[in-house]
């Protein structure tokens, strides 16, 4: 596996002016994600395995963009990070039928998550 970024997250305080600036700057068509309140995902192209994302809501002031980096195993990465002088800020999680994350931050404090493609993921 490359770790490449494979999803990303934007947070926002009003959903609606966020779609809005997005959709008409980039072009990118949001849909409601079935069973999340205040989630909306897109796809960053129209070609086959483009980037995708999600907006949300705003959960607290110092939220930024969040992106995900593709790994084989969450927990073997979790453990690695730690190892590393790196800390897990949301410890790993179901996304049922998709696959595991744990959002995670480096020693200078950045967040980021890890992510492991897992269909059988509940």
């Amino acid at each position: 596996m490359g770790h490449s970024i494979v999803y990303f997250e934007i947070p926002a305080d009003d959903l609606q002016r966020a779609r809005s600036f997005y959709g008409q700057l980039f072009g990118w068509q949001f849909e409601e994600m079935p069973g999340m309140d205040d989630y909306l995902t897109f796809r960053t192209g129209t070609e086959e395995g483009s980037l995708g994302g999600g907006l949300w809501k705003r959960q607290n002031a110092q939220q930024g963009i969040t992106n995900y980096i593709g790994v084989d195993d969450v927990e073997q990465y979790v453990a690695k990070i730690k190892e590393l002088g790196g800390a897990v800020v949301v410890p790993k999680q179901p996304v049922p039928g998709m696959g595991w994350f744990a959002w995670c931050s480096d020693p200078e404090g950045n967040t980021f998550a890890v992510w492991e493609n897992d269909e059988a993921a509940a």
